[in-house]
């Protein structure tokens, strides 16, 4: 029966979307980026909402609870990106996301409603889930629903769409809190936005046709050719099905490597790489900034609105960074553009850190820190985050893929984690110059292991990056 309606609805959308599939396919990867659009909203507006919630006639938040409140979402995505790719696998990919839209919309509508920290935990855990999913789904199915020569640029329209959607939760933020700050409950009115986009995600599901590839490696073969002729010129889309036809044939001849394989010294050091660029790019205190960027302005002068205006500027920079990076991230060597932001993002922390301990009690500090947490995001945006992506995909060939981008996605997560679990426990007692200190010390470590670790890429084929790492 599942067969017949997918069918039928190729047939039609076939019909519909023939004269243009140019056309058809920015539909596609408009609605489906949505899940990035969620993805950031949901990491986002955190950033504004934990002064308020933090409030003794609120939710009376103590540093470790508000740790935890902003934390429980990244934990649960660090389950999503496991099971995502699953879910994905098994039950086809525009199925997972119309399954992430409707775990969005609820788990978004149970931390509106939540009465108190472990309510509120609970479901900010189960919209992690839905946000890991959506960072393994929407850019697998984005990837295989694109021609081979806009595939870049369509999936890291993803990227775009996450810190637009941060972006857009600090406007929201600032807005709600400069207009509705007095009102004892202003932080749901702030959650409570993001479940338009949920919906409009799962409304715009309803037209997303399936993964050619997926049905390929199911072997429906009909359906695949329907799809690829809505979204390929006609003799484009048989010859590409045959390239997949082939391709699914040479992935099962692939031997996958197994825990034991990494005795072999090449396979560990790529593994060691893999997992040490994951966590690097997030001991450096990137979601310091993204979820607790109000809290970092409040401590170093700015009242309550004023943080929530000012930060309106993180996410600016945040949007323009990635736009920039994107469009040089093909034209620069890996190593150098990986480099140079680890070393701006380093002395941003540093300066804050220092400006924290010169400036205390100065009018200026405020506008010093909010300037070196916006150079920060523009070097981290544009180069380091950019780069954490576009290196792992290169770095681990066929048959190390699944097990080597698991890992080092996991240990991304699980350090997100700890940055957003243990940062206003080290804010409360160590101040904001200690903390940001000790990121900085991460950066400069990041800065050794990548230059003595990461191999140039750029240029190379993904057989003769792997050759190599096996000569070294």
């Amino acid at each position: 029966m599942e067969n017949v309606r997918v069918a039928s609805n190729a047939v039609e959308l076939e019909q519909a979307n023939k004269k243009d599939p140019k056309k058809f396919l920015k539909i596609v990867t408009t609605v489906s980026t949505f899940g990035g659009l969620l993805f950031g909203y949901d990491t986002g507006v955190i950033n504004g909402a934990l002064p308020f919630m933090a409030k003794p006639d609120q939710l009376n938040l103590t540093p470790f609870t508000e740790g935890l409140v902003a934390s429980s979402l990244v934990l649960g995505a660090a389950f999503g990106s496991i099971f995502g790719g699953r879910l994905s696998d098994n039950k086809g990919h525009r199925k997972a996301i119309m399954y992430l839209a409707i775990l969005f919309f609820f788990s978004t509508c149970g931390c509106v409603i939540s009465p108190n920290t472990t309510i509120i935990v609970f479901f900010r855990f189960l919209l992690g889930l839905a946000v890991g999913g959506a960072s393994v789904i929407v850019p697998s199915y984005l990837a295989e629903m694109s021609p081979s020569e806009r595939r870049g640029r369509l999936v890291t329209q993803n990227e775009l769409m996450i810190v637009t959607g941060q972006f857009l939760a600090y406007v929201f933020n600032a807005i709600i809190g400069s207009v509705y700050g007095d009102a004892g409950h202003v932080w749901r009115y702030m959650l409570v936005v993001a479940t338009l986009p949920a919906v409009a995600l799962w409304l715009g599901v309803l037209i997303l046709p399936e993964s050619p590839r997926w049905l390929a490696s199911k072997g429906r073969m009909g359906d695949a050719l329907r799809i690829l002729k809505q979204i390929r010129n006609e003799d484009i889309a048989e010859q590409e099905l045959r390239e997949i036809k082939a391709h699914i044939s040479e992935q099962k001849k692939i031997q996958k490597v197994k825990f034991k394989d990494l005795g072999i010294p090449w396979i560990r050091r790529i593994m060691i790489l893999g997992i040490g660029i994951g966590a690097i790019s997030q001991l450096v205190g990137i979601n310091s900034i993204m979820y607790y960027g109000t809290q970092i302005l409040q401590n170093s002068g700015f009242g309550t609105k004023t943080a929530l205006i000012g930060n309106v500027a993180n996410g600016v920079i945040s949007v323009i960074a990635v736009i920039f990076g994107m469009s040089i991230m093909h034209k620069v060597n890996r190593r150098t553009m990986f480099l140079t932001g680890l070393m701006g993002a380093t002395i941003a922390l540093i300066t804050i850190g220092i400006a924290t301990l010169k400036l205390s009690g100065s009018p200026l500090l405020p506008y010093v820190v909010l300037s070196m947490t916006v150079l920060y995001l523009a070097f981290f945006q544009g180069a380091i985050g950019p780069m954490t992506w576009l290196t792992l995909s290169e770095i681990f060939p066929a048959r190390l893929r699944g097990m080597g981008m698991g890992m080092a996605v996991l240990f991304l997560w699980l350090c997100n984690f700890l940055v957003g679990l243990f940062f206003p426990v080290l804010l409360n007692g160590i101040g904001l110059s200690g903390t940001f200190f000790i990121f900085a010390v991460f950066g400069i470590l990041g800065i050794v292991f990548i230059a003595k670790y990461l191999p140039e890429t750029r240029g190379l084929s993904l057989e003769q990056i792997e050759e190599n790492f096996k000569t070294v």
